[in-house]
């Protein structure tokens, strides 16, 4: 039986607004202009309008802060230089040579920055030697731990400010971080006192967004770093930062932009100026729109959500957000790093553009295409270098408390009704079934008889009518409208709530009257809910119960 089991999103493809539209035309290739890649208004100095601070002591500590990151950063470019001109007297000795030669430039480059990156490697011989159980177990020697001890202490730098985070920022006061997002936390701090850019790439559902925000809060209770942060997230999710942000650090200012021209106009005249807020949380469509205002600022953070979405190097989205000014970038993903090279590569643009600043280059010194083992290698040692800037974790490894998922899958039977159309579908399209027809036409059947096991009454004709009454043939006419009408009563009687997914938009509809008709609350999300009713549908669903 050809199942469709209400699961995934609505197709966009048979809504007038997909729920993402804004992704479609920021993932879309495109040249800026020239005017656009520069800046054409007047520069925000962000320093001199630094929200002010409780005290005396707190601004000093902002001063400082900003001080340390700059000469940090000049430190950094001076090495930087230094290794180039050490590789650039090194001259390549044939043409076999020279890929190789220009990967181990690239990646003696990437070696400064790993540098500042916590140093995995370098503890990870202790770590082994700590396996032992055990005082009198353990390989780790009195001389071992007084070397590494005195190790830490001389590579400290003078004045530098520690970054080991023992409970949460007090700023964080919506609940208790678990042990493995404080871990997070720490590692994102350790990332920023080194001035490197990092990629969250957490499992889904371990709190990225708390870590993200965590970070903000604590910058701004440690450090005196109030902002301005930008965080770019997809349309859909935008509501949901803002009430993290609420609800995690409320004294974190974090504002939304997003609207029509003449609403984007009102914000940035008086919420999205300078010293007005700490935060702005918008979308891809909004940062391309808006991308010269947001150029007159410089940023301390720019955030990405769904991070794998700029991996188009040559995607509007990609160009605009690197002409924007800023001390550090992040990246968010839920995905693992895949073995595409042009994707790596845009991740080590937007990591390290100081290193990895030419696709164009990129591909003509490893000549990308020429053979998959040469391919194979170059993405090996790519990974290696993107390994100190990434965190990720599984449930698995982290969240012992968490119950494994589980999931059922109740087969049901078809109504006569059903049965009546799968077998006239199979009958019509019989040739082409066993007969091997074209891809789209024997998708076209898998389609229809999909239809079919969700409810006939998605082909024309098949209701009763006109007139169109509900009554109890909606239900009895669809298997699943049967099982979904003896779990529902069970489920509200202990106080759940429930989700129920559709890809196809006249199943939402086939469900809207069956709730009418039953008499359940319900909320209703598809790809032609506006952004307002989206918040507000989700506000209801998460406050009253079913």
């Amino acid at each position: 039986m050809a199942d469709d089991t209400a699961s995934g999103s609505v197709d966009p493809s048979k809504e007038g607004v997909a729920p993402e539209e804004d992704f479609n035309e920021a993932d879309m290739d495109a040249e800026l202009t020239e005017d656009e890649a520069t800046q054409d208004g007047p520069i925000y100095d962000t320093d001199a309008e630094e929200v002010a601070l409780p005290s005396e002591a707190a601004q000093l500590i902002a001063k400082k802060e900003r001080e340390r990151l700059k000469l940090q950063d000049k430190l950094r470019r001076e090495q930087l230089e230094r290794v180039r001109e050490e590789q650039n007297q090194d001259a390549a000795a044939g043409d076999a040579a020279r890929g190789r030669k220009r990967l181990d430039f690239l990646l003696r480059q990437a070696e400064v920055f790993q540098h500042f990156a916590p140093a995995a490697a370098a503890g990870a011989s202790a770590t082994k030697a700590r396996k032992k159980k055990g005082r009198h177990g353990a390989a780790l020697t009195e001389e071992m731990e007084d070397e590494e001890l005195l190790r830490d202490e001389e590579s400290a730098e003078p004045g530098a400010v520690g970054h080991r985070l023992q409970v949460q920022p007090s700023v964080i006061t919506g609940g208790t971080m678990r042990e493995y997002q404080l871990q997070g936390l720490n590692w994102l701090i350790h990332l920023y006192d080194n001035g490197i850019n990092g990629i969250l790439a957490d499992e889904m559902g371990l709190g990225k967004t708390l870590q993200t925000i965590s970070l903000l809060g604590y910058l701004r209770e440690f450090r005196g770093i109030t902002g301005p942060h930008m965080v770019i997230v997809p349309k859909s999710t935008l509501h949901n930062w803002l009430n993290e942000f609420r609800r995690w650090c409320p004294a974190i200012k974090a504002v939304k932009f997003h609207g029509n021209q003449e609403q984007r106009a009102a914000q940035k005249e008086e919420a999205c100026q300078p010293g007005r807020f700490d935060v702005v949380v918008t979308s891809y469509e909004m940062v391309i729109k808006e991308k010269n205002h947001w150029k007159r600022f410089h940023w301390r953070y720019i955030i990405i959500d769904e991070a794998h979405r700029i991996k188009n190097e040559n995607s509007i989205l990609s160009k605009v957000v690197r002409t924007l000014t800023t001390n550090y970038r992040m990246l968010i993903t839920g995905t693992p790093l895949q073995n595409n090279l042009h994707e790596l590569w845009a991740l080590l643009n937007f990591l390290l553009p100081e290193v990895f600043s030419s696709a164009e280059k990129f591909d003509e010194w490893f000549q990308i295409g020429a053979g998959r083992e040469a391919e194979a290698e170059v993405v090996q040692q790519l990974h290696k270098v993107l390994r100190p800037f990434l965190l990720r974790r599984l449930k698995s490894d982290v969240e012992k408390s968490l119950p494994p998922k589980k999931e059922t899958i109740l087969k049901i039977g078809m109504s006569d009704m059903q049965r009546k159309y799968y077998a006239a579908l199979l009958q019509k399209d019989m040739d082409a079934v066993t007969g091997g027809a074209d891809r789209s036409r024997l998708l076209n059947i898998v389609m229809q008889l999909r239809k079919c096991c969700n409810h006939p009454y998605l082909f024309q004709g098949a209701e009763p009518g006109p007139p169109y009454i509900t009554g109890e043939h909606l239900v009895e006419n669809s298997g699943k409208m049967v099982l979904l009408d003896k779990l529902l009563p069970k489920l509200q009687s202990r106080g759940s709530r429930v989700l129920i997914f559709s890809q196809m938009t006249r199943v939402l509809d086939i469900l809207e009257d069956y709730c009418l008709y039953r008499g359940y609350q319900y909320c209703r999300i598809d790809g032609n809910t506006s952004g307002e009713d989206r918040e507000s549908q989700i506000d209801d669903y998460n406050r009253v119960s079913m």
